[in-house]
């Protein structure tokens, strides 16, 4: 069975995954949809790697969102609908982006984790450090 924190940090990754998806349909600028799919691209590495653990220690990979990130997804899909594409898309990413960062950083704050699931965890955060500051990068530059 698959410990609480990996599961937790997979969800909210695949939550992540999806959210990017969406954001990429949003987004009207070329640009920022390349940039997009280039961080999509790595969050999904990132995911494999959460779910390969999953998977070492007994449990089931992920292949759906959770309730929380669906009715998130709701929520942005109606307010969306009174914003610019490529701002609301930049929006989303930064918002998704800061509320993963502060998941993987709660995690690792954590005493109690075995050793190979903490550099897991700590080799995720770097691909989840850099798509935060992605995140601002983008929401400064279509602000």
């Amino acid at each position: 069975m698959a410990s609480t924190t990996i599961k937790t940090l997979t969800d909210t990754t695949f939550d992540s995954v999806e959210g990017y998806r969406k954001a990429i349909d949003k987004a009207d600028s070329p640009q920022l949809k390349q940039a997009l799919q280039h961080r999509l691209q790595a969050r999904e590495k990132t995911l494999q790697a959460l779910n390969a653990e999953i998977q070492h220690q007994g449990g089931e990979l992920v292949t759906k969102g959770t309730t929380a990130g669906q009715l998130h997804r709701i929520w942005t899909d109606i307010t969306e609908l009174f914003e610019n594409g490529d701002e609301a898309a930049a929006e989303r990413v930064e918002e998704g982006e800061d509320y993963l960062k502060e998941k993987f950083e709660s995690a690792l704050e954590e005493n109690d984790m075995d050793p190979q699931q903490r550099t897991i965890i700590q080799q995720c955060y770097a691909e989840i450090s850099e798509g935060e500051r992605f995140g601002d990068m983008i929401s400064k530059q279509y602000d």
